[in-house]
């Protein structure tokens, strides 16, 4: 691996026009848009935030300890073809394309080299636009602060068979973060990337505002997997949207473990007939934590599906929001559009709210949204009981169960193994005996 520093803290005169234009207008969105509130729809059933935003500020270079921290401990993707390693958004480890897919033309940039020598690849998709599904504001200061992240380029017809690996890492108390991915996936490429967002602490507060654009062209395939386990004193907000193109198949899994309170936005707009787009989602609330989950499928085309399936287990007095809306639009006859929200309670003090909808505007389509809320199958937990197996681990069995379908889903062994054992390791001190 090549290690390297991110030297660039803020946003300079050397960057273009273009983007200083739109980071003023991020800050002039963000200065000027109120804080959101419960009686907003977009917010509905979310808790009021009452942390003071502008107490975190990005953060120095991060001492030799932290880093030592965050390369030691940044193992969940098993031998990624390319990796880039984020701390308090300084880059501190790299390790790039190979040469053949380099002279293939395949980019995999940190934020900064991409705006410095690929400024042209950018503009037509950096920061243009938020998801539009209540965090507006914030992405306005993701807009002005972001200067860490990825963007990965994949021309016409390469396939890239190995996973990408991006980890950013939160270090500094009261530190902001403002990781960005930028996918850019021509016609008839293939390429898979995996985020992961952490702590190295269990202690420091901090603003994660991540945000993702996905820019599926003709007939590309696209897989990525974005990874959220920060600590519990993180507030969190992942602003993602994508963009499907005629034929192009994407598949978008987040799993979510850490923070306070986590705010996930997710916005598909398909563009192109034949697109089957897929969003899976797997929550794991304890204590006190809130996983607010807003997301639009939007069909702007016929013949396209979306499919989207969010699993939420709920300890304590945790809380989950879902809200997600289809929209089908005149002309997209025969879509085919699902969505359902699975929310299993393991403490009768939990709360799981859910808010599925669909607003079709083509007659000829099939499209179903549905909620259900319950608790562990007594029958089920009664033949394991009988069988020998104790309490804590049944109990066990039956949550990585219910999450098993999303699980077997990551198309990766050791991801998935490793996955398995941050929610054994949640689990283990949640389930008594």
């Amino acid at each position: 691996m090549n290690t390297t520093v991110n030297t660039h803290t803020t946003a300079n005169a050397l960057e273009p026009q273009w983007l200083l234009d739109r980071r003023n207008s991020g800050n002039e969105t963000y200065s000027n848009l109120p804080v959101p509130s419960a009686k907003d729809e977009n917010w509905r059933f979310a808790s009021v935030l009452s942390e003071d935003i502008d107490a975190f500020k990005s953060a120095p270079m991060p001492e030799d300890h932290a880093i030592d921290y965050a390369l030691s401990n940044s193992k969940l993707v098993e031998d990624p073809i390319a990796e880039l390693i984020f701390v308090d958004d300084h880059l501190v480890q790299s390790k790039p394309l190979p040469k053949e897919l380099i002279d293939k033309g395949v980019r995999f940039l940190s934020l900064n080299e991409a705006i410095e020598d690929h400024s042209h690849l950018l503009e037509p998709y950096f920061l243009k636009d938020s998801t539009r599904l209540g965090s507006q504001k914030y992405f306005g200061l993701h807009a002005s602060n972001v200067k860490a992240g990825a963007v990965l380029y994949v021309p016409k017809g390469v396939e890239i068979n190995e996973p990408i690996a991006v980890y950013h890492w939160s270090n500094t108390d009261k530190g902001l973060i403002c990781p960005h991915t930028l996918i850019i996936a021509e016609a008839q490429s293939k390429v898979s990337l995996i985020d992961v967002l952490a702590s190295t602490t269990e202690e420091n507060r901090c603003l994660n505002i991540s945000a993702s654009n996905i820019q599926g062209h003709p007939s590309a395939n696209i897989y990525r997997k974005v990874i959220q386990n920060f600590n519990s004193k993180t507030l969190s907000f992942q602003l993602d949207s994508a963009i499907a193109d005629r034929d192009t198949q994407l598949e978008n899994i987040a799993i979510n473990l850490g923070a306070a309170k986590a705010r996930y936005e997710n916005q598909i707009k398909i563009n192109g007939s034949g697109a089957h787009v897929t969003m899976y989602s797997l929550s794991v609330a304890e204590e006190t934590q809130e996983f607010d989950q807003r997301t639009f499928q939007t069909h702007n085309a016929p013949n396209s599906v979306s499919d989207l399936l969010y699993k939420n287990a709920l300890f304590d007095t945790s809380r989950t929001i879902f809200s997600g809306l289809i929209q089908v639009e005149e002309g997209a006859q025969q879509t085919d559009a699902y969505q359902t929200n699975r929310n299993l309670l393991l403490d009768q003090r939990a709360d799981a709210n859910a808010l599925p909808g669909l607003e079709i505007l083509a007659n000829d389509v099939k499209c179903s949204h549905g909620a259900t809320t319950g608790n562990i199958d007594e029958d089920e937990l009664f033949y394991m009981l009988s069988r020998g197996i104790p309490h804590r681990v049944a109990m066990q069995l039956i949550v990585l169960g219910f999450f098993e379908e999303i699980i077997e889903k990551l198309g990766s062994d050791s991801l998935a193994e490793n996955i398995r054992k941050l929610l054994e390791e949640k689990f283990a001190s949640k389930i008594k005996s």
